[in-house]
């Protein structure tokens, strides 16, 4: 019984110089030559000095807090690159406009509380999703997508790259931001 492909025997030449490794296959159907090109497969894992960190416009109007929280998180990540290394902040500036716009999904506006803590005893304090709006929109994302990142000085670093604003201008004009679509 004849087995299809099977490799009889292999030897390998390697030349240092070059670079180059091929492989000598002596099968049934003849001897065939592989170039066996080790730097093809390997995994290239993103250093901190080659990072380029593009800038990101968002706008919120009308969008679900968690939902649109979760993809924000995911690029200031990096998670959206082909590069993504789980050690090393690769992901992207994000800018968020219309915060005053974003909306929860049935009863949260008075249902959800935000908490707060002094650190004294009987220090905390708490607050309804719509007087977080009301005080202060950015605040409802900026929560939404810390909790979304890693919690370690990686995470905090991700963080500083989120910039929330309330209405359609912000200061980041000079970055040429591109809009991203979910």
């Amino acid at each position: 019984m004849k087995k299809k492909g099977a490799i009889f025997f292999a030897f390998v030449l390697v030349n240092e110089s070059e670079n180059y490794t091929f492989a000598l296959l002596l099968t049934l159907s003849g001897i065939t030559c592989k170039n066996m090109d080790t730097l093809s497969y390997r995994t290239k894992s993103a250093r901190k000095e080659d990072v380029v960190h593009g800038w990101y416009v968002v706008d919120v109007a009308g969008q679900p807090v968690g939902r649109i929280a979760s993809k924000i998180a995911h690029v200031l990540r990096g998670k959206h690159q082909p590069h993504y290394t789980p050690h090393v902040d690769c992901g992207d500036c994000v800018i968020v406009i219309n915060a005053e716009k974003i909306r929860f999904t049935g009863n949260k506006w008075a249902q959800k509380t935000y908490l707060r803590y002094s650190g004294y005893p009987g220090g905390q304090k708490s607050r309804t999703a719509k007087e977080v709006l009301d005080r202060r929109p950015e605040e409802v994302i900026e929560r939404a997508v810390r909790g979304m990142l890693p919690k370690n000085t990686l995470g905090r670093q991700m963080f500083k790259k989120l910039y929330v604003y309330t209405g359609e201008e912000h200061p980041h004009a000079a970055q040429q931001p591109k809009e991203f679509n979910f």
